[in-house]
């Protein structure tokens, strides 16, 4: 299949300005007749949805959470970047567009990078506008600090929160509208399938997760927000109910789903203290601003950091990156925290964790200072480790984190289905292979405040021919009968083995084989054995309890079932693509200093796989080219 990204014509700081001059309206008579649904309620999910209830026409919110506020966007603390140039350090829109694109490592898209950077300058007025308290100077003004891969100032922030804030901001939008009855939200409800009729997205099944009532609900297009699939790996950042079974479900009905081997390891979370744990704390990437990364010269270094004279501390990024220093962008800083860990200078009881130092910001600038930029998380810090950051390093390590990858999606943001878009992490778009510190809370914003409102209507311009969309067409049953034969088929297996057993099976999996560096035989070898994981899972499972209630164990399986068929294409994502590009490490693939390898001759493009009908047959690649008219790709170097 050929796949047409539709960009628009023309200059390319033009091109969403003549896409905006051009797309198609629907007049406000016409939109109280067409319905639209939205699954996620983070920040692109309840963006979308207050918009296009703004707008009039008639919106189904959705989320698995028993309030909006709950999604994961509020994990997002360390800042939203925007391109305004407050310090007057030389950042504008097209240097933000060259940074996005290079710490993709230039495995992104021009035109939407620089839509990305060009909305960014309006968000920040937004969200100020709806009462979100970024943190200000002593005038008054908007303030700013860095994030890692680039060399200004453009980070926007409320203290160690920015993404509690920020949804806070855009959860009153949302319950503005749901107020206005424009909007009906739906709490506690998990989309379990997507309804296709003639080749169009026209609704979703739902299990109603309180009373286990399963629910069809028919709208003319479908919005998936459901963020990423990080979770996979098990121990990672992410909160216990983040999953990928939406966008799963839809790449099964027919949606491309690009560069799932793209999942970033972020280099600033606590370390893992034993196998008793189910998540992994996140520390602000916006630590390293002030706080420098070390590890002992000495192999077997037994003395407390304290004791451990300056001589005889590697400040390896400081040293292997002069340029950017502690700022260097996520997929080197983790793979260089890796490569010091698995050298034996790895710090703590179990030898996995580098310091994090604050000691010189301090004697800089005061630990007033310091608390005022960063003292919700240095407190977070001590409730969890008993230690106090102010006096004594913090330990920090690489753990799993963000999803670039997801539904190949278009310049409108709509998927190979007709009608169904995908936004923020749930779609692939804006990234390339590594994403930039502070980009998501900007990306999932941008989305839902600034594109989808506008690429939805141009779709709906010709869908009020078509009349009102109602749940008795055929499609519905069929899939409303898949979801049930699922549900009862996991709840009759019952094995002897949990469905977190399995999960943390196929984590420890990727992470090895398909993690922070990948090879030929390990991709290989991990492939044949999440087969022979699925194939057990569904011999020897157990879920308890059944589908008439609250039954968090079949939700989970479910979830589960999906990470072990998506954990498969990732792999055979990472064997496709012979290079190292961003968070894909190919050891087989590297300098001789130790870097990544791109090989732009062979590989300068999108990995957009076809579902293939079956689990039996090997997943279908379709290749999206890209073209690079307005930056070079080169030899991505932050020394």
């Amino acid at each position: 299949m050929k796949l047409d990204a539709k960009i628009p014509s023309g200059p390319l700081e033009e091109k969403w300005f003549n896409y905006k001059k051009n797309a198609r309206l629907v007049n406000p008579a016409n939109r109280k007749k067409l319905d639209v649904i939205v699954i996620g309620t983070g920040l692109a999910g309840s963006s979308v949805a207050a918009s296009l209830g703004e707008m009039g026409y008639n919106v189904k919110s959705f989320c698995f959470q028993d309030t909006p506020r709950r999604a994961h966007s509020v994990a997002a603390q360390g800042g939203v970047n925007a391109a305004k140039n407050y310090k007057n350090d030389g950042d504008s829109i097209y240097r933000m567009f060259v940074d996005t694109l290079k710490g993709g490592d230039f495995r992104a898209r021009e035109a939407n990078v620089y839509r990305l950077a060009e909305c960014s300058v309006n968000l920040i007025d937004q969200a100020v506008a709806q009462g979100v308290p970024f943190g200000r100077e002593y005038g008054g003004y908007l303030n700013n600090r860095s994030f890692g891969g680039v060399q200004v100032s453009r980070t926007f922030y409320a203290r160690g929160q920015t993404g509690q804030q920020l949804l806070l901001g855009t959860y009153q939008a949302l319950m503005r509208q749901v107020s206005k009855k424009t909007v009906q939200l739906y709490s506690s409800h998990e989309m379990l399938d997507l309804v296709v009729i003639d080749g169009k997205a026209r609704g979703v099944i739902v299990r109603n997760l309180e009373t286990g009532e399963i629910e069809r609900h028919a709208a003319h297009a479908v919005v998936l927000a459901t963020g990423g699939f990080g979770k996979i790996y098990y121990l990672s950042t992410l909160a216990m109910g983040c999953n990928g079974s939406a966008i799963w479900r839809a790449h099964k009905k027919g949606a491309f789903f690009a560069s799932p081997s793209w999942t970033q390891i972020h280099p600033t979370s606590l370390p893992q203290s034993g196998d008793y744990q189910s998540k992994l704390t996140l520390m602000s990437e916006s630590l390293r601003n002030d706080g420098r990364i070390w590890v002992p010269k000495n192999l077997n270094e037994t003395r407390v950091a304290n004791d451990i004279p300056e001589e005889e501390r590697d400040y390896y990024l400081e040293r292997r990156y002069p340029a950017f220093g502690n700022l260097a962008p996520r997929d080197i800083s983790s793979r260089a925290a890796k490569e010091r860990i698995d050298a034996g200078y790895g710090v703590g009881p179990l030898k996995n964790a580098v310091y994090l130092d604050f000691s010189k910001a301090i004697r800089e600038q005061g630990q007033a200072k310091i608390a005022e930029k960063y003292g919700n998380l240095f407190t977070m810090y001590e409730k969890i480790t008993g230690t106090n950051a102010y006096k004594e390093p913090m330990m920090i390590s690489p753990a799993a984190h963000f999803s670039m990858g997801g539904l190949w999606v278009d310049y409108e943001l709509m998927t190979t289905i007709p009608g169904l878009f995908a936004l923020g992490e749930a779609n692939f778009a804006d990234h390339g292979a590594n994403r930039l510190g502070a980009n998501s809370l900007l990306q999932a914003s941008v989305d839902g405040y600034f594109i989808a409102p506008y690429t939805i209507a141009n779709y709906l311009a010709d869908q009020i021919r078509v009349g009102k969309i109602t749940t008795d067409h055929p499609e519905f049953d069929k899939a409303e009968q898949e979801v049930k034969d699922k549900l009862e088929g996991l709840l009759k297996i019952n094995g002897d083995k949990t469905v977190d057993y399995y999960h943390k099976k196929l984590g420890k999996l990727l992470y090895d084989y398909c993690g922070l560096a990948r090879t030929k035989e390990g991709l290989e070898f991990a492939i044949e054995e999440i087969k022979k994981l699925r194939a057990e899972f569904y011999q020897n499972v157990h879920v308890p309890g059944t589908n008439a209630t609250i039954n968090s164990e079949l939700e989970k399986a479910g979830r589960v079932a999906d990470y072990l068929e998506i954990g498969t294409l990732m792999c055979y994502d990472a064997l496709t693509r012979d290079e190292s590009c961003g968070a894909h490490f190919r050891e087989e693939y590297q300098t001789e200093e130790g870097e990544a390898a791109r090989n732009d001759a062979q590989f300068q493009f999108i990995s957009a796989w076809e579902w293939p009908g079956s689990l039996d047959q090997e997943p279908i690649l379709n290749k999206e080219e890209l073209t690079f008219e307005y930056v070079k790709p080169t030899i991505r170097s932050y020394k």
